[in-house]
Formats: structure tokens, C-alpha cells, sequence
């Protein structure tokens, strides 16, 4: 028989699960401590069960943890990377970065991905497969482990399309917002999407308080599309349609990210059409010097350019941000390290 994956079933779940061994129900709160606070990797270390009971659990559960296969430090800026391999051998990507208000770790939610934009290093190479929620989930746990710390804010942006793996990252919402758990609030998770409309009014209709980051990256759908094949199918109009009714819904500011992309999307008048586009919509623009990898040929805006496009839209009254770039010396921008591991 297979082993089940406790570590992403519900708090009702697992207490369901423990009346079905013949345990009380209490046993579920035990485990669920073990699990989500204490980040438990087996069994064994749940002391306060039976020996028997651990033994059951054991036989017929296992615990998808996130093994630290390579971790890298920037002496800049104390930003960490890691890549982590699973449990089938497969590698994802997270990266871990100090705030004054505490810790934000950016985890993957698939290996690889199937949207194929231009600048990214985590396509190359298409999708293997989604995470359940338990791996997601362990990428937190692992470096918290690791660091003898409390993460206080997650950032869906790795790896992976978020809404391309929309149930298991609903269940990873979940699990790690549970009071009874590591208690995240809502309002300090944000989720990325390239755009795909059809999960962007799904997840409307669930009216969470996170934040939604949409990768917006153009103005247009001539420069869009040649950057985000996903623009073919949604193109700019219908996507920010989508937006502005997800905020008007949800009463949630959105976050539009745009990577500043020399000679492609960072001119004046891509500044200009974008302020025309985003008018009316409830929303906060940040500006991301492209990531410069070598596969991708992207190269980033001056920082001149990207301080023109940022006064053009300020001045058209939009609230603009200049995204800091943290962990520069170790490519903190996920997709690289597992293309290494892979040649």
C-alpha cells in the first residue's frame, strides 16, 4: 500500500485519519504540532506519542521533506539560496532574505515551468511536475530549521506558475495560515502569476487578503507576447480586466511586477502607455532590474532608464517601487542553481 502524505492533509483530515487508527482525537493536535511548529522530518522525533502509535503512523504515512542539497550566502547582503532536493531526486529553489521587520523566504511551487517567458531561468526546460502542498511547505520549514528562525512573510514567486498548480498551492494556503500551525497571516503572503485569467477570477471568488503579484512586464501586446507566450492566450486587455475586478472584489491592492529589460519594454513611451493601461486599477507598480541570465540574453535597464520610467509613472500618479536586489553575488533569482545540478 502507499504511503499517504500527511504533511499536506487538514487539520479535519488528519483528525479523521487518527479516529480511523483507533487514537483520540487529541492525538491529531499532537501531530499537527509536530508537523507545522515543530517541523518534524519523522516520526520518531513526536516523543510525546507511543511508541506503537508512531510505529502505526509510520507504516502507513510519510513525511515529504525538503533535504538542503546546496545552499549558497551572499557576503552582501546575507541573502541565502537554496536548492533542495526531494524526495524523488527532483531540485526546486528557494530563497531566504532579511528585512528589518523580520524574514521573507520566496519558495517554488512546481520543478520547472511550462509559461516560457523570455527572461526567466526556471523554463528552460519546460515543467517536470507541480508540488504537492507538504513540499512547499517543507521549503519553509527547512530553512527555518536550518536558520533557527521564524519566517514571517512567503512570497509564491520561484519556480513554477502558482496558478498553473492552483489546488495544491490553495491546500499550502491553508495549511500554513492554520492557527494551529505556523500561523501566517494572509496579508503577508503574496502570490505571483504571469497571468492566467481563468484561475485569477477562481482565486476572486475565494477573496483571500493575500497579495496578488501579477508579471505584467509590457505595456502592450506586440512587446508582451514576444516576452510571455501566456499573452497569446490572455492577451494585456483581458488580463487587466481580470485585475481590475480582482481588486475591486477583494479590496487588495495588486502588484504589477515589471522587469526593466534594456532596449525592450523600458522606454518613455512604454511608461506612458502603461500609466494609460493600469489607470482605475487598484494597484502598486514594481520596477525589477531583469535578472541577467546567460540563456535568457536579457539585459537589464540602466539605472537612469529605470529612474525616468519610475518618475513618468509617478507623475501620473502611480505608487512605484524600485525592487532592491538582494543576494546579487549567488543569482538569488530561482531556476540556475538546478540547471547546474542537472549537467
Amino acid at each position: 500500500m502507499e504511503k499517504r502524505d500527511i504533511l499536506s492533509l487538514s487539520y479535519d483530515e488528519l483528525t479523521q485519519t487518527v479516529a480511523e487508527l483507533g487514537e483520540p482525537k487529541f492525538r491529531a493536535g499532537q501531530i499537527f504540532s509536530w508537523l507545522h511548529v515543530s517541523g518534524a522530518t519523522s516520526f520518531s522525533e513526536m516523543t510525546n506519542l507511543s511508541k506503537n502509535f508512531r510505529q502505526k503512523l509510520d507504516d502507513n504515512f510519510v513525511i515529504f521533506s525538503a533535504a538542503i542539497e546546496k545552499k549558497l550566502i551572499s557576503e552582501y547582503d546575507g541573502t541565502q539560496k537554496y536548492l533542495y532536493r526531494l524526495h524523488d531526486g527532483e531540485f526546486v529553489e528557494s530563497v531566504l532574505m532579511k528585512y528589518k521587520y523580520g524574514y521573507t523566504i520566496c519558495v517554488s511551487t512546481q520543478v520547472g515551468c511550462r509559461m516560457g517567458c523570455k527572461f526567466c531561468a526556471s523554463t528552460l526546460g519546460g515543467v517536470v511536475r507541480s508540488l504537492t502542498a507538504s513540499e512547499i511547505l517543507a521549503q519553509i520549514y527547512t530553512a527555518q530549521r536550518d536558520n533557527d528562525i521564524k519566517i514571517s512573510h512567503v512570497v509564491l514567486m520561484g519556480m513554477g506558475e502558482p496558478l498553473d498548480n492552483f489546488d495544491n498551492v490553495m491546500r499550502f494556503l491553508e495549511l500554513v495560515t492554520d492557527e494551529r500551525g505556523q500561523n501566517l497571516s494572509m496579508r503577508h503572503i503574496s502570490l505571483s502569476t504571469c497571468g492566467v485569467v481563468p484561475k485569477i477570477y477562481e482565486l476572486m471568488e475565494k477573496n483571500l487578503q493575500l497579495t496578488l503579484a501579477v508579471s505584467l512586464h509590457a505595456p502592450n501586446d506586440t512587446i508582451r507576447s514576444a516576452m510571455m507566450p501566456v499573452n497569446k492566450k490572455w492577451n494585456v486587455d483581458t488580463l487587466l480586466e481580470a485585475c481590475r475586478r480582482y481588486a475591486d472584489k477583494t479590496h487588495r491592492r495588486i502588484s504589477f511586477e515589471y522587469a526593466m529589460v534594456s532596449g525592450t519594454n523600458d522606454s518613455d513611451e512604454c511608461a506612458a502607455e502603461l500609466a494609460k493601461k493600469l489607470r482605475g486599477i487598484l494597484c502598486h507598480i514594481n520596477l525589477i532590474p531583469v535578472n541577467e541570465v546567460k540563456e535568457t540574453g536579457c539585459v537589464r535597464s540602466s539605472k537612469e532608464r529605470i529612474e525616468a520610467f519610475s518618475a513618468i509613472l509617478q507623475k501620473k500618479g502611480f505608487a512605484v517601487t524600485v525592487r532592491r536586489k538582494l543576494g546579487s553575488d549567488i543569482n538569488a533569482s530561482c531556476g540556475q542553481l538546478r540547471r547546474q545540478a542537472q549537467q
